[in-house]
C-alpha cells in the first residue's frame, strides 16, 4: 500500500471558511471527499499536513517511502500518470508550485524542519496541454462538481440501476445508479446533461424531480416535491428539499423545507430555516466578489452565478434571505428580518439589525445537542478546534469594540 500525505499550501487560508474546520483533502467534491480521491486511486493510505489547531483530529503517517501531494489539486487521468511515473527525489512543479513530491523519511522530516532539500529534482509540467482543476476559492467547489461527480462514479466502478420502480419516471440516455439499500417513491429522475447517484440507505420522496449531474450520498433524503438541478452533492445524512441548483453539502446538514439555493457550498453540521433563499445572480449581471480571508477584502470570483458559502455549525432561521455572493464563518447564528451582511464572522448572533458574540460555551454546547440527535458525539479534539477558532477569528466581529 502506497503511503500518501496530502499537504495544505498557503491557499488553505483562501478556502475559508470551509477549511476552518478540516484540511482541504477533507472537503467533499463529487461524491467523495478529495482524501477519498487520492486513497482510491494510488490504492494508498493517506495522511496530512494542515495547520496545527487541526493536526491532532487529522493527523500524519511517515513512512520510508512517501507521495507527497498538494491537497487543492484534484486526480485526474494526466495528473495520475505523473504521479506514478515519479522515482524517490522526484518533483513535479507548477509554476514554481509543488504539485507532488515523492520522498524517503530522512527528506520528509527536512521538508517539515523547512531545510531545503538539494537532491529534488522538479519536472515542470506548467505546459502540460490537459488542464487541471485545482481549488484555489471556497466558489470553485460547486463550479468542479459536476465534473467530479462523473469522475467519482468512474472511480468507484458503480453499475448503473437496470431496473428501476415503475413508478419512477425516467427522462434520458446517462445512467442512473441507486444503491440497493435506497428507496425510491414515484419520482422523476431526468440524466440528459449527466449521471444521477443514490446512494447507501438514502431516500427520494413522492413528488421529487431530479436532474444530473446529481449525488444523493449516504443516508440522506430528498423531500417531498423537491426540485434538485444538476452539480448538486447531497452529502451523507442531509435532508434536502425544496429548490437546490449547483450547490455542494458537505455533510450532515439540513434544507429540509421550501425556498432556494443556488451555486452554494454548506458546512457539516448546519441548518437552513423553512423559506430560506440565497441570491445567486446580481441584478446588473455583474460579476460577484466574495469575501477572502487572506487579502481581508472582497475579491472577484470570475463568475456572475455565486450565492452562499457557509462553515460548519451555521444555521438560520426561517425566510433568511442570503444576497449573492455571501459568506458565513463557523457557529453563526443569523435570524431576522432584511438582507444580513456579506460577510458574516464566525460565531455571529443576529441579522441585519445587528451582532452580538455567539458565546463559545453556547456554541459547543448546541453542536453537541445536534449532533446528539444523529448518535454523534463532539469529541474532546473537535471542542478544541472551535474554541480555536473562535478566538482566532475574534477580531472579525468587531462590533464588539
Amino acid at each position: 500500500m502506497n503511503n500518501v500525505i496530502l499537504f495544505d499550501d498557503e491557499a488553505w487560508r483562501e478556502m475559508l471558511p470551509v477549511t476552518l474546520t478540516r484540511p482541504i483533502a477533507d472537503i467533499r467534491i463529487g461524491i467523495l471527499k478529495i482524501s477519498e480521491k487520492w486513497e482510491r486511486h494510488l490504492k494508498a493510505r493517506v495522511s496530512y499536513i494542515t495547520q496545527d489547531f487541526l493536526s491532532e483530529k487529522y493527523p500524519i503517517h511517515i513512512s520510508s517511502d512517501n507521495y507527497v501531494i498538494n491537497s487543492r489539486w484534484l486526480p485526474n487521468p494526466r495528473l495520475l500518470s505523473l504521479i506514478k511515473t515519479l522515482s524517490i527525489n522526484d518533483a513535479l512543479l507548477y509554476e514554481d508550485v509543488l504539485v507532488a513530491a515523492r520522498m524517503n523519511q530522512e527528506q520528509f522530516q527536512r521538508l517539515i524542519d523547512n531545510v531545503e532539500i538539494e537532491e529534488l529534482k522538479g519536472v515542470d509540467i506548467s505546459n502540460n496541454t490537459e488542464k487541471f482543476n485545482v481549488l484555489s476559492r471556497p466558489h470553485q467547489i460547486f463550479e468542479f462538481n459536476s465534473k467530479e461527480i462523473e469522475s467519482d462514479i468512474e472511480l468507484l466502478r458503480l453499475s448503473s440501476s437496470k431496473d428501476l420502480p415503475s413508478y419512477v419516471q425516467l427522462i434520458g440516455k446517462d445512467p442512473v445508479y441507486v444503491d440497493k439499500t435506497a428507496t425510491l417513491y414515484p419520482c422523476t429522475i431526468n440524466t440528459e446533461e449527466g449521471p444521477v447517484y443514490i446512494g447507501k440507505n438514502s431516500s427520494v420522496l413522492e413528488g421529487s424531480s431530479l436532474r444530473g449531474p446529481l449525488a444523493v450520498c449516504e443516508g440522506s433524503q430528498i423531500k417531498m416535491g423537491a426540485k434538485i438541478y444538476g452539480g448538486t452533492t447531497v452529502g451523507p445524512f442531509c435532508k434536502v428539499g425544496g429548490e437546490v441548483s449547483n450547490s455542494v453539502f458537505q455533510g450532515y446538514a439540513n434544507k429540509a423545507h421550501d425556498g432556494y439555493l443556488g451555486n452554494a457550498v454548506i458546512g457539516e453540521w448546519c441548518n437552513l430555516g423553512a423559506g430560506t433563499n440565497n441570491s445567486n445572480l446580481k441584478n446588473n449581471y455583474s460579476e460577484v466578489k466574495l469575501w477572502n480571508y487572506k487579502t481581508k477584502k472582497f475579491e472577484k470570483t470570475g463568475s456572475i452565478f455565486c450565492g452562499l458559502i457557509m462553515g460548519d455549525h451555521s444555521k438560520c432561521g426561517i425566510n433568511t434571505m442570503f444576497n449573492t455572493g455571501t459568506v458565513v464563518g463557523v457557529s453563526a447564528n443569523i435570524f431576522g428580518s432584511g438582507y444580513p451582511r456579506n460577510f458574516i464572522p464566525s460565531y455571529s448572533w443576529g441579522g441585519a439589525q445587528g451582532y452580538k458574540s455567539f458565546r463559545i460555551e453556547s456554541a459547543i454546547e448546541l453542536a453537541e445537542i445536534v449532533m446528539k440527535r444523529r448518535n454523534k458525539t463532539l469529541e474532546q479534539v473537535d471542542k478544541m478546534i472551535l474554541e480555536h477558532i473562535f478566538h482566532a477569528t475574534a477580531h472579525y466581529r468587531n462590533w464588539e469594540s
